[in-house]
């Protein structure tokens, strides 16, 4: 038996006379840049995460860039975010001449810790990206909190979260921005590339609209420095359909955490933590072990899939080393960084092949 981290072509036989019924429409109106899906998808998006308006872009790491750029981040001011996630979070820092600073995470939830957050503010820090990883919502009324003192951005990487809530409130609507991306193995995976900024705030929506459409306002008229990375329509219509299924898809994944969670509660591995105020919607479900690369090869032999999420925290990459005092400088990043395995997770994943996988780890733990 074969078992992969991710069935998408499972998902797709599920709503496959769905998708290509919509595809087939945006391939009849020959439109496929902006246009009604992606109007129509903006409006759904925004309703789905509580917030008044939706943005749609070319990827998530994009909406992170369109955040920052819309809260006219310079060259040399800061933003605090963690260095245990996807290198996008701080790259989109750097690339605009700012400075990511990192702080460290939770030992058990692998969420910023928020206890650390004020040391790390200057009188140059513009904004917080506190990352929803692995789709749990950080501490937002904290970092809140902190921000409103300190009279800081914050913007919601929410890029593995759709759909999780804080609180009883969603994720996106917690900051002042909310970025999602629609990379094909996320909960909600367009069939390429895609993104989207979320907001309440006018005045910000607005100058995002006009960012990611290379700076225009109207036709030929470039009234910011802007980008391009507008959402294809055909994505749209794509995500449209899915849309519909996420909350099931995320009620599957939190079943099948639940049984992992019951099956290895007994083995030798650190198992995932979910604050109670958290609705989780396991993008991953990552597990720490003593010896994590013999793990993942003894799974590998066995046909099971998995993935290191992440091997190298941010601030030990070649790229981002002028950005911190080096190895030793945050410690429970390190430690998970050696230890963290993540399992297969998709909401097709059968019980049969989580009593295997939960097993094979019991089998080679001991």
């Amino acid at each position: 038996m074969n078992i992969p981290m991710v069935d998408l072509v499972a998902q797709y036989k599920s709503i496959k006379k769905e998708v290509n019924k919509e595809i087939d429409k945006v391939l009849e109106t020959g439109r496929f840049i902006m246009g009604p899906n992606v109007e129509e998808f903006n409006k759904e998006m925004a309703e789905y995460t509580e917030t008044k308006y939706g943005i749609g872009c070319a990827s998530g790491t994009d909406a992170l860039q369109l955040s920052l750029m819309a809260v006219d981040l310079q060259p040399g001011e800061e933003v605090i975010t963690t260095p245990f996630t996807f290198v996008a979070t701080a790259e989109v820092i750097a690339l605009l001449g700012a400075k990511p600073v990192f702080v460290d995470i939770e030992e058990d939830s692998y969420l910023i810790d928020v206890d650390k957050i004020e040391n790390a503010i200057t009188d140059k820090t513009k904004a917080i990206i506190p990352v929803h990883l692995f789709g749990q919502a950080a501490d937002m009324d904290r970092i809140k909190a902190i921000a409103k003192k300190h009279n800081l951005y914050v913007i919601e990487d929410a890029c593995q979260a759709v759909g999780a809530k804080y609180k009883s409130k969603s994720v996106c609507s917690l900051g002042d921005m909310g970025c999602l991306s629609y990379f094909p193995a996320k909960n909600l995976g367009a069939y390429g590339d895609g993104g989207h900024v979320l907001t309440s705030n006018k005045e910000l929506a607005e100058k995002i609209a006009v960012i990611m459409d290379h700076g225009s306002d109207k036709r030929y008229h470039h009234s910011r420095l802007g980008v391009n990375s507008r959402l294809d329509a055909l994505q749209a219509a794509i995500l449209r359909v899915k849309l519909k299924h996420i909350d099931s898809w995320n009620e599957a994944r939190r079943d099948r955490a639940a049984l992992y969670t019951e099956l290895l509660k007994d083995a030798k591995v650190q198992i995932p933590v979910i604050r109670e105020y958290n609705d989780h919607v396991f993008h991953q479900y990552s597990i720490q072990v003593e010896d994590r690369d013999g793990l993942q090869k003894f799974l590998k032999e066995s046909g099971i899939a998995s993935a290191i999420h992440y091997p190298i925290p941010l601030h030990l990459q070649p790229a981002y080393t002028k950005f911190s005092i080096g190895e030793g400088s945050f410690p429970v990043s390190e430690k998970a960084a050696k230890h963290i395995i993540s399992l297969p997770m998709y909401p097709e994943l059968g019980e049969k092949e989580i009593q295997l996988i939960t097993n094979k780890i019991k089998e080679y733990t001991g």
